[in-house]
């Protein structure tokens, strides 16, 4: 993909929004005829700009009231170890995301549940039971600003 201009760059914030949006609509509020929207949005996709498009859903709606970001250091940092641990992430639906990070702690999960009943259960039956986790710590989500 050629280097991104000011208008692909609209494009994303607006498909950002909304990603929903109509190729009509979207062209109309970036100043664009529908089929030149299109071929861009599309050389967007293709290079690997936009990976995907996903749905943002109200957890507390949902009964999903607990919400945290836990703060895991390993064990070991054996190839084999980092990547049980990366399997064994994926396989939980709690784990809204995980980041690998520099600093004192190893990973940060970002994890929904329903309460802190069913956290401690997450932590008892899965987290602490990962062979390459040496440790966690919980800091509790109080209210998200953006």
């Amino acid at each position: 993909m050629p280097i991104m201009d000011r208008i692909d760059e609209r494009l994303l914030r607006e498909l950002q929004h909304d990603s929903r949006i109509s190729n009509a609509d979207l062209a109309e509020r970036v100043g664009l005829s529908a089929s030149s929207c299109w071929r861009r949005v599309r050389a967007l996709e293709d290079s690997g700009v936009i990976t995907r498009y996903t749905v943002d859903l109200d957890d507390a709606k949902r009964g999903l009231g607990f919400r945290a970001i836990v703060h895991v250091q390993l064990a070991r940092h054996a190839a084999d170890a980092v990547q049980a641990f990366s399997r064994a992430i994926q396989t939980k639906e709690e784990i809204r995301a995980c980041y690998a990070t520099t600093g004192q702690s190893d990973y940060h999960l970002h994890v929904v549940c329903k309460d802190l009943e069913a956290y401690n259960r997450f932590l008892e039956d899965f987290l602490f039971r990962t062979p390459a986790v040496a440790s966690a710590q919980t800091n509790l989500i109080l209210r998200t600003l953006k």
